[in-house]
């Protein structure tokens, strides 16, 4: 990403070159393609239908929303990464798609942070701790003394190796030095069942995959793994009021163009989708989804996606998990 000094110096230099001229002063020209690398229906994809239905008056062009799933959402992104960097491409992608496939794929076919221009952080998806109701913790600092008192004893479940919640959960036993026995599964909704069955004892999940159950009695939220407590469950205290600052963990997402798409036409997608994520009616539903809005310009956008990036690192190779 440019820095200001350097933006306003290619926008300068416009009139030599035909191609920026155009993009800055008829951008956009026609259609404009939102790809989602993921299923239609879930979160991801509602939440960029929600913001490409807002941003089109903005731009005045119709804005699609296209999904290309599957390979954890490496096929929809890399299309994204080769595609006309001209803006009438752009993806909303996540932590899986530009964090994590580059620490768990050996050949994800794009790299996230270079062969991608931020547009914008939408925010993140809070991961939620929770505990089956009969294990004897009504909060973190119990279920941390209650696991030191047996190492390996207590087990996690997670939505699978090298999930945001198995990679969350690994971060926040080796912030606090306990064990736990690890329990991959293929999805939340198993997951979700075998907690309220008693089968497991602990999982820090996104909150919308167990908000029903902890709203419901089936299960107790002890924690969120964010900087401020959800919404959705104001009286759960965060990680850091429980008196552990550096462990949190949230599935962010956010929205990217291909790298070398012009300054001005980054600028201009950025503007129209942070305005359109600060307009209450659009705020609302999003939130309602249970995700929790921090909008990021693009420069903020890019250091955290480097924080994150240097974070998830440290961790994989903690635990040793291989890029397959």
């Amino acid at each position: 990403m440019l820095n200001r000094r350097q933006t306003l110096a290619f926008a300068g230099a416009a009139v030599a070159f035909p191609f920026v001229a155009r993009a800055q002063s008829g951008f956009p020209t026609r259609t404009i393609t939102m790809v989602v690398a993921y299923p239609a229906g879930g979160p991801t994809d509602v939440i960029a239908r929600i913001v490409a239905a807002t941003i089109e008056e903005d731009l005045k062009q119709k804005v699609i929303v296209e999904n290309r799933a599957g390979a954890a959402g490496s096929i929809g992104t890399r299309a994204v990464a080769q595609a006309e960097p001209d803006g009438h491409t752009i993806t909303f992608g996540n932590n899986q798609t530009h964090g994590n496939n580059m620490l768990l794929m050996k050949q994800p076919g794009y790299d996230a942070i270079a062969d991608f221009a931020p547009l914008a952080g939408a925010g993140a998806f809070p991961h939620a701790l929770v505990v089956k109701n009969d294990l004897p913790a009504k909060n973190l600092q119990e279920l941390i003394a209650l696991a030191k008192k047996e190492p390996g004893k207590l087990n996690y479940g997670s939505t699978g190796n090298g999930s945001g919640s198995h990679l969350s959960t690994e971060l926040l036993m080796r912030r606090v030095g306990i064990q736990m026995q690890h329990i991959p599964y293929q999805g939340a909704a198993p997951l979700v069942q075998d907690i309220i069955g008693g089968r497991i004892d602990v999982s820090l999940s996104t909150l919308p995959s167990v908000l029903k159950q902890i709203e419901a009695g089936q299960m107790r939220g002890i924690g969120v793994a964010s900087t401020r407590r959800a919404s959705q469950l104001p009286n759960m205290p965060t990680f850091r009021e429980q008196g552990i600052s550096n462990a949190d963990a949230e599935s962010w997402a956010g929205f990217f163009a291909p790298a070398k798409t012009p300054a001005p036409v980054v600028d201009r997608l950025s503007q129209a989708i942070i305005k359109a994520m600060q307009t209450e009616a659009v705020s609302k539903k999003i939130t309602d989804l249970g995700f929790a809005l921090d909008i990021r310009p693009p420069a903020e956008f890019r250091a955290y996606l480097k924080q994150e990036m240097e974070t998830w690192t440290d961790v994989v190779k903690a635990i040793g998990l291989q890029p397959v």
